[in-house]
C-alpha cells in the first residue's frame, strides 16, 4: 500500500503533485530491486476507487501520470522480462489510458519474470461484489454449481495469482484500506511509519527480514 506522497510533499512545501512524482520513483526503485531479488509477485495499490473523491486536478493528473509512465516504464520492464497486468474496475477510466493499458499487458503478457499487478480504479469489497455477478451468472448456466471459496477465488481479479505473503503498509497507518480484503486472510502485515517516497531499496529489505523472522501458523497451533 503506497501512502504518503500527499504528506511527503506538504512536508516541504510543495504541491501534492510532487510527492506522485517522486513516489513514482519509488515504484521504480522496488520493481527493480524484487526483480533482481527473484520476488514472483509484486502488487501495488496504484488507484482506489475511493480516490475519485478527491480534487479534480489531483485525479487528473494522477491518469496523466499513468498515460506517461507506461510509455515511459514499458520497454525498460518488458527487457526485464516483467509481466504487468492492471486490474480493478479498469472498463471504467478514460478510454485513451484504458488503451495503454491493454498496450502494456499485450505487450509484456509472454514474459516470465516478476508479476506485476498494478491495482487501478480498485477496491476490495467492489471485487468480491464482482465475482459474485460472475457466480450469480454461472449459477444460472449450471444449477449445480458449488459455491466455495475456491469458486470464489477463481471469479478475482487476482486469478491465477498466490495469496500475498507479506503487506506493506506505508506512511504509518493501521489500516488496510479497502485493499484485497479476501486475499489478505493471512498475509503477513509489515507497517511502517516512512512515507512511500522516501521507500527505497533499504526500506524494502528491512521489511522483507523482519517477515523472514516470523512464524506464519495459518490459524494452527
Amino acid at each position: 500500500i503506497m501512502d504518503g506522497n500527499g504528506r511527503w510533499a506538504k512536508k516541504r512545501n510543495l504541491p501534492r503533485v510532487a510527492g506522485h512524482r517522486v513516489g513514482l520513483e519509488s515504484l521504480r526503485a522496488i520493481v527493480k530491486e524484487c526483480s533482481q531479488l527473484g520476488v514472483k509477485f509484486l502488487t501495488v495499490y496504484a488507484f482506489s476507487t475511493e480516490n475519485w473523491e478527491r480534487p479534480k486536478e489531483e485525479v487528473d493528473f494522477l491518469m496523466q501520470l499513468m498515460g506517461e509512465s507506461i510509455l515511459r516504464e514499458i520497454e525498460e520492464l518488458h527487457k526485464n522480462s516483467v509481466r504487468i497486468r492492471f486490474l480493478g474496475r479498469i472498463d471504467e477510466i478514460n478510454p485513451a489510458i484504458k488503451e495503454k493499458i491493454a498496450g502494456a499487458m499485450e505487450k509484456t503478457g509472454g514474459n516470465t519474470g516478476l508479476n506485476l499487478q498494478i491495482m487501478f480504479n480498485y477496491g476490495g469489497r467492489g471485487e468480491i461484489v464482482d465475482a459474485l455477478k460472475k457466480i450469480v451468472a454461472l449459477s444460472k448456466k449450471d444449477e449445480n454449481i458449488i459455491i466455495d471459496e475456491n469458486l470464489i477465488s477463481n471469479n478475482l481479479y487476482m486469478t491465477n495469482i498466490p495469496d500475498p505473503d507479506l503487506l506493506v503498509r506505508t506512511g504509518g497507518d493501521f489500516r488496510v484500506s479497502n485493499f484485497l480484503l479476501w486475499e489478505i486472510a493471512y498475509t503477513e502485515v509489515y507497517v511502517t511509519g516512512e512515507l512511500w517516497p522516501d521507500f527505497r531499496k533499504e526500506s524494502l529489505m528491512k521489511a522483507i527480514l523482519d517477515y523472514s523472522q516470523r512464524s506464519r501458523r495459518y490459524g494452527r497451533i
